[in-house]
């Protein structure tokens, strides 16, 4: 079993001045770091800093401004919408923020079957998702890792009507190499893990025990898919258990490690704040809360200084909050979620889900919000059937022209959704966005679309370009 490993990626010795530093930033040069975050060439720590300090209301706006137009730029009105399946909450480590850590007992423990997990599938189908993350407790059946692969292969062979998973994204425990070799033949697209904290200190107080209290090992985790071949890694920070100036910080030092040891950065970051989770204190009490304004700023700014990168806003948010992240940054939400094992099919069970939803909204009603809002809701996985992953991803987004091959796909993709799974009321608000879609694009674009959504109209399914 090979454990190749790599030195941390995250030095604190660095990040302090830097904040220290910040905080004697001027006006002047807030408003030049805005004007070169335009160029959409990213930013570097000192800058990210600087605009993790902004308090003025007027500098504000023009954080928010510019990081509408890069999200518009490079990403366009689409959003990608996923849904989580949990197969398990079994877990092996002690984390105190976490509902499914070990000594929780008031948590009931379940690990699907793969039928449980097939039916789970088929509910999810039945709403209209293409694309789900699996998630699965640190600690598995007696089966051990198989029982993760054998899941992903009962997901991908579920077939309910004209529905399927097209695209099935991982987010379990830090593997081996080997594993994590084992992960990528099974098709996977993106393999999802989060530090939850960079700062050490804080790391060691809140997880107390079981193979996840190893700080390297974790960090190290992205580094080991990729070495192993798995294009697409996602990272993200639990916002609240420490400064978020100083996880930001650090969270752009672990992207520009993986830029510089692989060629290419995470697909993906996700920006959860802690919430609350049963048998746990520490989540209704964050050590270091978050407030709105300063979670928009986090959207914000990784705009800026990662804008390639696809941000993901889960349903730990309200509605309202979601809302006012898309225009920030945000480029992937989930919709309609259940965070327990079986949640599809038995409902929300507060006494085995891993955290509380923000957001308990239906996909159709998600997706109907969206569209009113003028975005359009993407159930694309084009790129990953085309193998414009990692560095090939890459290089169309960074320069902006990944929309182009999007645009189309997210019209057709929604079309699909609309014919099959829509209700009336959501029908004509998406109709009507289409439309209007259509009607701004230039003229290649227009075409390509137009083509697509013929193809659906006429009946056939899974069409991109």
């Amino acid at each position: 079993m090979n454990n190749t490993n790599t030195s941390s990626p995250v030095d604190e010795t660095v990040i302090g001045p830097i904040l220290e530093s910040a905080v004697r930033v001027d006006a002047g040069r807030i408003k030049a770091i805005i004007e070169k975050a335009l160029l959409m060439k990213g930013l570097d720590l000192t800058e990210v800093a600087a605009l993790s300090s902004i308090s003025d209301p007027e500098l504000l706006g023009e954080l928010f401004a510019a990081a509408r137009r890069v999200k518009d730029e490079i990403y366009g009105k689409r959003l990608v919408i996923f849904a989580p399946l949990y197969i398990s909450n079994l877990c092996a480590n002690e984390c105190l923020y976490c509902a499914f850590r070990a000594r929780n007992t008031g948590l009931k423990r379940r690990a699907l079957s793969q039928a449980e997990i097939a039916e789970e599938t088929r509910l999810i189908i039945n709403q209209g998702h293409k694309r789900v993350l699996l998630v699965a407790g640190e600690s598995y059946p007696r089966e051990g890792f198989s029982y993760v692969l054998k899941a992903i292969e009962t997901v991908y062979g579920v077939k309910e009507g004209a529905g399927e998973i097209r695209r099935v994204n991982v987010n379990v425990a830090p593997l081996t190499l080997d594993e994590f070799k084992q992960l990528k033949a099974t098709n996977i697209g993106t393999y999802q893990v989060f530090q939850e904290t960079y700062h050490r200190a804080t790391y060691k107080n809140v997880h107390v025990s079981g193979k996840k209290a190893d700080y390297d090992w974790r960090v190290t985790a992205p580094d080991r898919a990729m070495q192993a071949g798995i294009n697409d890694v996602g990272i993200g920070v639990l916002f609240g258990l420490c400064d978020w100036r100083f996880e930001i910080l650090a969270l752009m030092q672990h992207i520009r490690h993986l830029e510089a040891h692989f060629g290419v950065g995470p697909h993906t970051v996700s920006v959860p704040r802690l919430e609350p989770a049963s048998g746990s204190d520490t989540a209704c009490h964050p050590p270091k809360p978050v407030s709105d304004v300063d979670f928009r700023k986090i959207v914000a700014i990784l705009r800026l200084a990662v804008p390639y990168t696809g941000i993901i806003m889960s349903t730990r948010e309200n509605a309202n909050l979601r809302r006012e992240t898309f225009a920030l940054g945000v480029s992937q939400i989930s919709a309609g979620s259940r965070t327990n094992p079986g949640g599809y099919g038995d409902g929300e069970q507060e006494d085995e889900s891993q955290f509380s939803l923000g957001d308990h909204r239906s996909l159709d009603e998600v997706v109907r919000d969206v569209a009113e809002l003028g975005y359009i809701p993407s159930f694309c996985t084009g790129c990953y059937r085309l193998g414009r992953t990692g560095a090939d991803f890459m290089d169309l987004a960074k320069p902006g022209e990944i929309k182009y091959h999007c645009d189309p796909n997210a019209l057709s993709t929604f079309q699909e959704y609309l014919l099959d799974y829509g209700s009336p009321a959501t029908r004509t608000v998406g109709t009507k966005l289409i439309a209007d879609t259509l009607a701004a694009m230039n003229p290649l674009q227009r075409s390509i679309s137009t083509t697509l959504l013929d193809q659906v109209n006429t009946g056939k399914h899974d069409v991109f370009c």
